[in-house]
């Protein structure tokens, strides 16, 4: 990742808290981005400035855990040690999911951007979101009985961190960026790298990441010795290091015998376990090709061609530049979601209609009660209050899932009116 004031000061990950128990059925993906926050010209901790998400959003907002806050596009907020970070909500790994992801991701972003030229107006100040980070979030739902004899979480994430680092170099990086990082989280990978500032660029980078690691958690082992037995071209001199941040590994320029980030990707200069010299794009494009058909199974058309395009050199790298663009400084005004993707085009997943329902407040009736969204535990679960009785219910998504149609065509066609008689007699029971 590239040198910052923030990231120098960041010394652990301590805003998004996907605990292992935060299970759901379905296996999923997220992304997260973070921003350096910049006020008139000078770097500042958003804590010091705004204290609150609440000071920037002009809106109500549900309260996800912690201090952190869901926004109406589904997504969520939070100050995380000197940074603001988005998140997306959960999306179930499907076609089109890394699409929906990237997408949902902007949307918020964009949102967080409106509200912060609102605070600019109001304040006489010049507020810009600076590129940080993102991480690429995917299940890992493996039965815990098929976890023995070299199958962890742990293992995979080390058997990854010499798969990645090229291809997603290729996708995601910048002249600037230091590593590519991967990082074992209980019930899930976490892959990590610079924010890229186009918005196709990272979700082609999130397709290729998804279809790789739900590829390498299907092998029958992750130990290392699987990298020659499946063909991947691995180089003579890397070895990752540990993560700077929580538990895992890095591909850091170092680990290296020359700095990938630097070099020309079409050079051959990068000796191979099995005796080849090879350029980076060669490396990239030989391991995205292993895994060609699990990325092209979760992928849209669109993206698929921009990968290859990528990778075969007929669309330029952020590597290809001579230097990291000037759209990394000013995130959400020099670069923007273009709305590549329509609901139209591609709906939202059956996650994030369930979330987007929840912020807005939209009221279930379920097993003959009306339920009220009042608030979220974790990402999994919906806190509600019961209105005939005013007592709280917490359900998880995928209970809710069954509910989606009739909580849909219920706020689509306004809600049926209670029996009025009932009504007035629940309140009398209640005092």
């Amino acid at each position: 990742m590239s040198q910052s004031t923030a990231r120098n000061r960041k010394k652990s990950d301590g805003g998004d808290k996907r605990s292992a128990s935060d299970r759901i059925a379905l296996a999923a993906i997220g992304l997260e981005a973070e921003f350096a926050v910049v006020v008139d010209g000078e770097e500042v901790r958003p804590e010091d400035v705004f204290g609150s998400p609440r000071r920037i959003i002009r809106g109500p907002l549900m309260h996800r855990v912690g201090r952190s806050y869901h926004l109406p596009t589904g997504g969520a907020v939070y100050f995380d040690t000197g940074v603001i970070e988005v998140a997306t909500p959960v999306i179930e790994i499907e076609k089109g999911c890394a699409a929906r992801a990237g997408r949902s991701l902007w949307e918020s972003i964009l949102f967080l951007r409106d509200e912060l030229d609102a605070w600019e107006k109001a304040k006489g100040s010049r507020v810009q979101l600076t590129g940080f980070s993102a991480h690429y979030n995917i299940s890992f739902d493996l039965p815990a009985r098929e976890q023995s004899n070299g199958r962890s979480v742990e293992q995979l994430a080390l058997l990854l961190s010499y798969i990645l680092p090229m291809p997603v170099m290729l996708l995601a990086a910048n002249r600037e960026s230091t590593g590519i990082g991967v990082r074992p989280r209980g019930n899930r990978i976490e892959v990590t790298a610079d924010f890229t500032p186009s918005a196709s660029l990272m979700i082609a980078t999130a397709t290729l990441i998804v279809g790789i690691v739900r590829a390498v958690m299907r092998w029958e082992s992750f130990e290392l010795e699987m990298l020659k037995k499946k063909g991947i071209p691995v180089l003579e001199h890397f070895r990752p290091m540990r993560h700077t941040s929580r538990n895992g590994w890095l591909a850091r320029f170092s680990c290296f015998s020359e700095n990938p980030f630097t070099c020309d990707v079409d050079a051959a200069m990068w000796p191979t376990r099995d005796g080849r010299v090879l350029a980076l794009r060669h490396i990239a494009e030989l391991t995205a090709r292993r895994f060609w058909p699990s990325i092209h199974r979760i992928s849209d058309p669109f993206t698929l061609r921009l990968i290859a395009s990528v990778l075969r050199g007929r669309v330029p790298s952020l590597l290809d530049l001579d230097a990291r663009p000037a759209e990394y400084g000013d995130i959400g005004r020099l670069c923007r979601w273009d709305n590549l993707f329509s609901e139209r085009m591609l709906p939202r997943s059956r996650y994030e209609r369930v979330l987007i329902r929840a912020i807005r407040g939209e009221e279930l009736h379920m097993n003959g009660m009306w339920y009220k969204p009042t608030g979220m535990k974790g990402w999994s679960r919906v806190v509600f209050r019961r209105r005939e009785d005013g007592t709280r219910h917490v359900f998880s998504l995928d209970r809710l899932l069954d509910h989606l149609p009739a909580w849909e065509r219920l706020n689509s066609i306004g809600k049926p009116r209670r029996p009025k008689r009932a009504w007035n007699r629940t309140k009398a029971e209640s005092k």
